[in-house]
């Protein structure tokens, strides 16, 4: 788990200017340290250099464009994240082991690998079977108390239990558990990827611990099913439903909402939320989501 505010604030200002030529000391002014301590806090409470963290951050959510939108031209997806056509060729080969045509053109498939269990492959449904399972609907703002935890997936039962262990004093009936994700693990090492787990806030507690995730249009799937297997719902719906689909991903990440939980047999209702754009065949009155 990431503890300190500061460093949760400086992720965020990286993943709002991926689009720019960051420097160290523009994420350590933002916080207010001199670039040689802050790179030395950062690197203490993430495991990774924040040079190496920038570098990394823009090559992955770059591929997970290239692997979203089969439609924009590769050289333009380099240039929304800061290179030129032949930088961004070289450096995504660096970091990937492969071209960034290359890359785009293994994910065409319908069987993907399961990152968590090396040499087995998964098999995703076709288009029409998301397609049947999707609304597109409002969500409202929500205001969360969030957790940053940056490793494994597998492990966030047990980061879960953590967090709701540190926040038990604010946990009522209506308290809704999210996580909203910014890695997708057939991309980034299962060691690295980030995400937020959070609650809503009752409003009783301290407001300086929360933050609001922004709600609007968003294409949502129920899933309903093991805990083991929401990787799979997410990668069909990413991989398979908004490529094939009439829709585009909003500039924002991804979030899964639990419905109702059974700990004991690992099951989840789970909504998975897709921020998506205003299109021209969007609902004239969409649903609206609680």
């Amino acid at each position: 788990m990431i503890h300190s505010e500061m460093i949760h604030q400086s992720i965020d200002y990286i993943m709002k200017h991926l689009d720019e030529d960051i420097a160290i000391g523009d994420v350590a002014a933002h916080c207010h340290f001199s670039k040689y301590h802050f790179s030395r806090i950062f690197k203490a409470e993430t495991g990774e250099s924040l040079y190496a963290f920038i570098k990394r951050m823009k090559l992955e959510q770059s591929a997970i464009r290239l692997k979203l939108e089969k439609d924009t031209h590769i050289s333009q997806v380099g240039i929304d994240y800061g290179y030129s056509a032949s930088n961004y060729s070289w450096a995504f080969r660096q970091h990937h082991h492969l071209s960034p045509g290359e890359f785009r053109q293994s994910t065409l498939t319908t069987t993907v690998p399961y990152p968590f269990q090396p040499n087995r492959l998964i098999h995703l449904p076709t288009f029409q079977e998301y397609d049947e399972r999707i609304r597109v609907g409002i969500l409202p703002d929500y205001r969360v108390i969030c957790r940053r935890y940056i490793g494994n997936y597998i492990d966030l039962v047990d980061r879960w239990r953590e967090f709701l262990e540190e926040n038990r004093d604010q946990i009522t009936e209506g308290t809704l558990l999210m996580e909203r994700f910014y890695d997708d693990p057939t991309i980034t090492r299962v060691e690295r990827c980030m995400v937020d787990l959070c609650m809503t806030a009752n409003g009783t507690g301290d407001a300086a611990n929360t933050s609001v995730i922004k709600g609007g249009r968003y294409a949502v799937y129920r899933y309903e099913g093991a805990v083991r297997d929401i990787f799979t719902a997410i990668q069909g719906v990413f991989s398979i439903w908004l490529p094939g689909s009439d829709h585009q991903m909003e500039d924002r990440y991804g979030l899964n909402i639990y419905r109702s939980m059974d700990p004991k047999n690992l099951q989840v209702v789970m909504d998975l939320c897709i921020p998506i754009k205003q299109s021209k065949n969007s609902e004239a009155s969409p649903l609206i989501f609680p």
